[in-house]
Parts: C-alpha cells; structure tokens; sequence
C-alpha cells in the first residue's frame, strides 16, 4: 500500500488508516557557513616538535576532525534566540624534511571556535528523560531543561595552506593557556606541547558547516501502515548463496576503467582527501 501512495497527498482518503501521534524533533532554525580558518595554531606533540625544530621545510598533509563541543545560552533580552559556541578539535598530519633524508610525520591538535545565533522559540516546558543526570562528569551542573537542542553537521576541513614561524618572531602574539579535555588529550599517544616551544606550525582550513536548532514536538500523522521490512536476515553476506549469482548482480565498474588527471591521484583510499595548494 506504501508503494502504491508515494505521495500522500495524492492517496485515496480510504487508504488512510487511522492517525498517529508521534514524538519528533521540529527544528526551529538552523543556517549554513563556509569558514576560512586563517593561520589556525598546531599544538604539536612532544616528538613531533622536535622533528619541527630542526626541519627544513613542513607540508602539511591533511586535517581529521576529531571533536565538536556545542553549548547552548539564551541571548539577553531576547528569549527567543540562543547563543551556539560550537569549539571543533582537528587532527593536523604534517611532513617534515630533515636534510636529504625521507620526510618524517609529525601531527598535532588545531582548535577552532565560532558563534551562531538562532531562534530557538520559547518554550516553558521542562522535558526530562529516564537518561537524564544532574551532573556532567566533571561535577558540573549544565542541564537545562527548557533549552533547545543545538545540533552541528560538518565536514572533514581542506587544508589551504600552512607556514611555520619562529617564537621569537614578533608576528607570534601571546596567547591564553589552552584548556583541553581529557578525552581529546588521550587522542593522541604523546603529550601536546602547548608552550616554551622555538617554531609553531600554523595552517589554513576551509570548513563547511550546518548549524540548526531543535525541540521536541507531538505531532499527529496520517498512516498508511507499519512498515515491516521485506528483507530476509541471513547470518553472513553470500554464505549460501552461489558466488557466481552474486557476482552477476554487481554492476561492472566501468568508471574504474577511464584515465583520471593529475588532481585524482591517489585514489579513493588516500588518507588526505584535500591536499595543500
């Protein structure tokens, strides 16, 4: 019957069964971005910054997006929109050339943090769960009850360009002491060095994002009928099926076959999809 009504507006009232009430999440506002992150700071690990400190010349290779910390605060005098500071944590593979000798992997940690401000509608309905705690890990109560839900889609960053720069350099300004979780720190297999370095390596990236807000909401469906899926569960891919049938339903890769430039090289398996122009 579903496939029959692929739109609902055009199904046969009769077809309709009953109505639903469901629990979904409305999203009340949401927007897009495209940040070019200039001269984002590497915090290196300990061997990595020893390899920068007497390299000859540092490429980086790719970025990994590790982490994304979002906080919701409603805007003074304005109950209907909220703050979003989204911080995003990056995994930063360099190669280093020491002398004539093959270049050596260094990687490290970027962080990034911007603002977004989105209507969030008001709401005085405090919703609890069964999952609910009064408290984060850290003993800190940051719970809110009546505050829309902050939801971040993003990309893996392309790495536009990278440098390196003495300390001593007057372009280097001083900079706060950089607080990280614990979780991001176990990331890495070697302690960042966040001070009392001689170089630092600074990169560029390019991120596209999609911020949006959410809250709960009961909303009354139409319904055509439970969907009940028509595909058999069996306990491995092809175990008793014959391989000569399956491999006659895959289709033949032909795009696998055709040249590809100079910009494809190295395949779908490389490592560092965006490499530094």
């Amino acid at each position: 019957m579903a496939e029959q009504c692929q739109d609902i507006l055009r199904c046969n009232p009769q077809d309709l069964q009953q109505a639903m009430s469901i629990h979904t999440r409305k999203i009340t506002d949401s927007c897009r971005d495209k940040d070019c992150i200039e001269d984002l700071r590497v915090y290196l690990t300990r061997g990595s910054q020893t390899l920068l400190d007497t390299a000859a010349n540092t490429k980086v290779r790719c970025a990994e997006l590790l982490y994304t910390y979002i906080d919701v605060e409603p805007v003074a005098f304005d109950k209907n929109h909220y703050c979003i500071d989204v911080t995003f944590y990056y995994r930063v593979l360099a190669d280093a050339t020491i002398g004539t000798a093959r270049p050596a992997a260094l990687y490290g940690l970027a962080v990034f943090t911007k603002r977004a401000v989105l209507c969030g509608e008001d709401s005085r309905a405090h919703i609890y769960r069964s999952d609910t705690r009064l408290y984060a890990p850290d003993g800190i109560s940051r719970f809110h009850a009546n505050r829309p839900t902050a939801v971040v889609e993003i990309l893996d960053p392309m790495v536009l360009s990278s440098k390196v720069r003495d300390v001593c350099d007057c372009q280097c300004r001083d900079e706060a002491a950089l607080q990280l979780p614990g979780e991001i720190l176990n990331t890495f297999d070697d302690e960042l060095v966040l001070s009392g370095e001689r170089r630092r390596l600074y990169v560029t990236l390019g991120q596209f994002s999609i911020i949006r807000l959410e809250r709960d909401a009961q909303l009354i469906v139409p319904v055509l009928d439970y969907a009940i899926p028509t595909k058999e569960c069996c306990d491995s891919a092809g175990s008793t099926e014959d391989p000569c049938e399956m491999f006659s339903r895959i289709p033949f890769p032909a795009s696998q076959f055709a040249p590809r430039g100079c910009d494809c090289e190295g395949g779908e398996n490389n490592a560092c999809p965006y490499r530094t122009t």
